[in-house]
């Protein structure tokens, strides 16, 4: 007879190994190609100048490479993912992770860039740009659906207008592409 713990142990790499619980952002990849074409072209175009000038040295050419480097870095998208009761953004050195059945509070920031900023009662902060949510329902759907946990359990106690509207946002862009896409435009 086995132990008791491996059958817990069965159970929980079970749970870890399923992969259609987590929704991703699926135009990250798109994102990742665009960041690294408009820093392959920046790099191309500075060198074209320089050899075209004839001004090219090594130094230069260094120089040029490490600007292209830094707008690819500044360009760089999270990876975002979500599933059961989380929702993660992987940047280029660390990933943030909330619990989203345990959310604390919902705000969005307006700016330059709009984002939507999450804080859980463990301390865990995310900040996210709406337009990833707008983009694929499936992590819109993990969020709204733990959200509505949180604010069930009393713990949502900031943001259920940020997400009404961000919701109706989502229902907005939803309406306009079935429009555009059955040509009732």
């Amino acid at each position: 007879m086995g132990h008791p713990d491996d059958a817990r142990d069965d159970t929980v790499s079970t749970l870890a190994h399923q992969p259609s619980e987590a929704a991703y952002d699926h135009l990250w990849a798109a994102d990742l190609r665009s960041s690294i074409r408009c820093s392959a072209v920046l790099l191309g175009l500075l060198l074209g100048i320089d050899w075209v000038a004839s001004s090219f040295t090594l130094w230069r050419g260094a120089l040029w490479a490490t600007l292209a480097v830094l707008l690819f870095l500044v360009l760089l998208p999270p990876r975002v993912a979500a599933g059961e009761g989380w929702l993660a953004s992987r940047g280029l050195l660390r990933e943030r992770r909330v619990r989203t059945d345990h959310l604390v509070s919902v705000r969005c920031l307006n700016g330059v860039g709009q984002r939507l900023v999450l804080r859980d009662t463990f301390g865990g902060r995310l900040e996210i740009d709406p337009r990833v949510l707008i983009a694929n329902p499936p992590l819109w759907h993990r969020l709204d659906e733990d959200a509505r946990v949180s604010a069930t359990r009393g713990s949502l106690t900031c943001g259920t207008s940020a997400l009404l509207r961000l919701s109706q946002r989502i229902d907005r862009e939803t309406a306009l592409t079935v429009f555009k896409v059955s040509g009732l435009e």
